[in-house]
């Protein structure tokens, strides 16, 4: 699995849409992790759906994140595009700040489990992780 995070409109989906270029890959944006037979996923926008989720029980909604990501994961090459949410002002709005906070408690797990992450900065990439044979 490798993620790339960036602020918004930072160019992180036109890095990944380079590099899966050529290749079998099915495109899953802002939408719920669902099952896909292809060979490449890129998983994008991840963020908007989940700001239309119930984010009451915290715990459970990443875990449920964390479980579909496995899977998928275990069945095809992962790219995972996220936006960096946590950073700026916090929101006044409860939802806005849940939303904040979900991403925060996902992107630790999913960056503690990805082979590689990279920071997509005005277009540039910055390796923040990354494994030999990657």
């Amino acid at each position: 699995m490798h993620v790339f995070i960036g602020g918004a409109h930072s160019g992180k989906t036109a890095y990944v849409e380079k590099i899966v270029e050529g290749k079998d890959a099915s495109w899953l944006i802002g939408t719920a992790l669902t099952s896909i037979d292809a060979p490449v996923i890129v998983i994008d926008c991840l963020e908007d759906w989940l700001v239309t989720q119930d984010l009451s029980d915290e715990d459970a909604v990443v875990e449920a994140l964390m479980t579909d990501v496995r899977a998928l994961a275990a069945q095809a090459t992962l790219y995972v595009v996220v936006a960096d949410v946590g950073r700026g002002i916090v929101p006044m709005d409860k939802k806005l700040r849940q939303l904040r906070d979900v991403c925060g408690r996902f992107y630790q797990q999913l960056f503690a489990e990805a082979q590689s992450v990279t920071r997509i900065w005005y277009g540039l990439p910055e390796v923040l992780k990354k494994f030999e044979n990657v």
